[in-house]
């Protein structure tokens, strides 16, 4: 599942309209036009079918890791308004290209400081998504990269959470 796919599924469970699309992205420092927003929001094709007689079709914006993240943080924003900085309290690092942490992991982490979502709240999401969790399960997908309990978010669950999602959102 890449990035465009998880833009595509989040903007469809949050409802989320182009020109909000343009101001989330805004927030997260990248500036981006509504053209561009649906051109990022282009389902991904094969390799074989973006090209037509030999050229490749300008038709989609591929949504890199720095792109996703960036996004994600101006959703943060967008929902729980702008945080002012205490003295003394580390700068938040930008988002890089060479993001250590899996984006799955980090998309989860995200999404729950955004939608404010307890732990019971992502594992009845998840179980509308129709996948069971158990806190501990839970716990070491929103552990940090790194810890002994840390455990990467596959696609399969990210999928999964973005349907529920879907699901808790829109019905």
């Amino acid at each position: 599942m890449d990035n465009n796919d998880i833009l595509i599924r989040l903007r469809y469970a949050l409802d989320i309209k182009n020109k909000d699309m343009v101001e989330i992205f805004k927030l997260g420092g990248i500036e981006v036009t509504k053209d561009e927003v649906l051109k990022i929001l282009t389902k991904s094709k094969d390799e074989y079918d973006d090209e037509v007689d030999g050229e490749k079709t300008e038709d989609q914006i591929k949504c890199n890791n720095k792109m996703l993240e960036s996004f994600l943080n101006g959703l943060i924003t967008f929902k729980r308004g702008k945080q002012d900085s205490k003295p003394g309290q580390p700068k938040s690092p930008e988002p890089t290209e060479k993001n250590k942490d899996h984006m799955n992991n980090m998309l989860l982490k995200k999404l729950k400081v955004a939608l404010q979502l307890t732990t019971e709240d992502i594992l009845d999401i998840l179980d509308d998504g129709g996948i069971i969790v158990s806190k501990g399960e839970l716990g070491a997908i929103l552990r940090k990269a790194g810890h002994r309990n840390y455990k990467e978010c596959g696609d399969n669950f990210t999928r999964k959470f973005l349907k529920g999602l879907a699901f808790t959102y829109r019905a």
